[in-house]
């Protein structure tokens, strides 16, 4: 068992100043943010709308589905907000296939994911700037969030990730909104327990600091189904699921 270092990849601050992100695209991000923070908080009686791809894997093919997706926007933007999924890390059951944007920038060639960071961020602030889009991702590698940390406006803590600790509670300390997902088996109490986890303050070891998080309001529920013991899948967002996670969410301590 070893490691074989291949490349060293640049700090934070490094990537930041490759690619900066100025101040107006900074303004329409934080715009972005509120707007979606209105939301859940029933300040606006708009919906929000996350959609997308379940895999970002170039920026040709995202910039056409947000061309199509702009268009759509201007249709119905006074009654939705559209948040377009940009999923560039693909987690995966087994670990084998295709892993994402911030392993393959070119899905041709070998991976890279100092190329991959590059990429990512590229596309995030060409996306903020062409379309005025804001932004939602998962976050399933903690060590490279923080490369795109100031570009997303909705953060997204998938099936496979939810219980890790790290993730809850790097999601104490978000200031966009954080979607904590129920885990593959459905289970409900994990879930809630990571929206509580997310909701609370905590001090923890992050990018290279000890740090303290304040909690994060707006972190809150997704459920996404789950598989039973014998294998086969389920819903769990009918109404009277929705009735019973309402009453488990406000027993929450």
């Amino acid at each position: 068992m070893s490691f074989k270092k291949i490349c060293k990849i640049p700090t934070k601050e490094e990537i930041f100043d490759l690619l900066p992100l100025d101040k107006t695209l900074k303004n329409i991000k934080k715009e972005n943010d509120e707007q979606i923070k209105n939301i859940l908080s029933s300040k606006s009686n708009k919906m929000l709308v996350i959609i997308g791809p379940c895999s970002a894997d170039s920026e040709k093919s995202v910039c056409e589905y947000l061309d199509m997706l702009y268009k759509i926007n201007e249709q119905v933007k006074e009654k939705l907000f559209i948040v377009p999924r940009i999923y560039t890390s693909k987690p995966r059951t087994t670990g084998d296939g295709y892993k994402g944007m911030i392993h393959q920038p070119n899905i041709n060639n070998e991976p890279n994911m100092k190329d991959g960071i590059i990429a990512i961020r590229k596309l995030d602030i060409k996306i903020i700037k062409d379309y005025g889009f804001p932004i939602a991702d998962e976050m399933l590698y903690t060590s490279t969030y923080p490369f795109i940390e100031d570009l997303l406006s909705y953060v997204a803590i998938g099936a496979r990730s939810v219980e890790n600790q790290h993730h809850r509670l790097i999601a104490s300390g978000i200031e966009c909104a954080v979607g904590m997902k129920n885990p593959m088996s459905g289970d409900i109490s994990v879930m809630l327990n990571a929206v509580n986890t997310a909701q609370k303050s905590h001090n923890f070891i992050y990018d290279g600091y000890q740090v303290d998080t304040t909690g994060n309001p707006f972190a809150h529920s997704i459920l996404r189904g789950g598989i039973d013991l014998c294998g086969n899948n389920f819903s769990n967002y009918n109404y009277e699921n929705l009735l019973n996670i309402e009453n488990l969410y406000s027993n929450l301590d």
